[in-house]
């Protein structure tokens, strides 16, 4: 049986300008809701991760990372992973890069999820900050790469998400946004019913919360096309974007050079 492949460019949705949780009305209310969010769910955040997933989320994590060894193995590099939740992505850059020097930066906003990720990081040489992926605290042009997973589709603005990975890379610097997607076909129906019904009884269930699982599979419906992401990167002034579908197209990886 052949599977079908997602493609980019048959998608119809409309421009949107960022997270919109329910009940939010402008840009300061989404962020707040979204660390709420966030929050209420840190204590079982992990768990439900690798459950609701089937352990995908940790292959997804390792090739991403693999992706961008030419950069982790360098002594100079410096590497700032955003919206890292408890870590998980940047623990795997930090893995790829060995002994290799590299240094890794994990950075989020909601402070139950850096607790999460102090407590995992402990022995490692892992730092974590807490700030807005919107306004960080950090000089232009200091990093070589700018990873996050998961956590660009929860951004209030995404475009301004992307001029504020682009100040921050070295001229030459590399992107990686890895986030849902929505496969097309026969996988894609099977996993809809799954995403939009399973999973938030599931996620409801195991974390005593319903809000944040309900919000997930309207975020992803909600985020731009492969096709449209791909244009915004390029007008925010990345050259060879690209995007790698993992699993169908159920992820995937947006890549980019300043």
């Amino acid at each position: 049986m052949r599977i079908p492949q997602p493609t980019i460019s048959d998608s119809t949705k409309p421009a949107v300008l960022g997270a919109a949780p329910e009940g939010a009305s402008d840009p300061a209310s989404a962020a707040r809701a979204v660390r709420e969010m966030f929050t209420s769910i840190a204590p079982r955040y992990d768990l439900l991760n690798h459950v609701l997933s089937f352990n995908v989320d940790r292959w997804w994590w390792w090739k991403t990372a693999r992706s961008f060894s030419s950069i982790l193995k360098r002594p100079d590099a410096r590497v700032v992973d955003l919206c890292c939740g408890t870590g998980d992505m940047a623990f795997a850059l930090h893995r790829r890069a060995g002994n290799s020097g590299a240094r890794i930066l994990g950075v989020d906003f909601s402070h139950a999820m850096l607790q999460r990720a102090n407590y995992k990081s402990q022995g490692t040489s892992l730092q974590l900050v807490e700030a807005d992926a919107l306004c960080l605290p950090f000089p232009n042009q200091q990093f070589d790469l700018i990873t996050a997973a998961f956590g660009f589709r929860n951004l209030a603005n995404y475009d301004a998400g992307l001029c504020e990975i682009l100040r921050l890379l070295r001229p030459n610097g590399e992107c990686g946004i890895l986030d849902f997607g929505e496969p097309r076909g026969m996988i894609g129906k099977i996993y809809r019913i799954y995403f939009k019904r399973v999973l938030p009884a599931i996620g409801a269930l195991i974390s005593g919360v319903r809000g944040p699982y309900a919000y997930l599979p309207a975020s992803v419906e909600r985020f731009p096309s492969p096709e449209e992401m791909l244009s915004r990167m390029r007008q925010a002034g990345f050259r060879e974007a690209s995007w790698t579908p993992y699993t169908f197209g159920i992820a995937g990886l947006y890549r980019g050079k300043k």
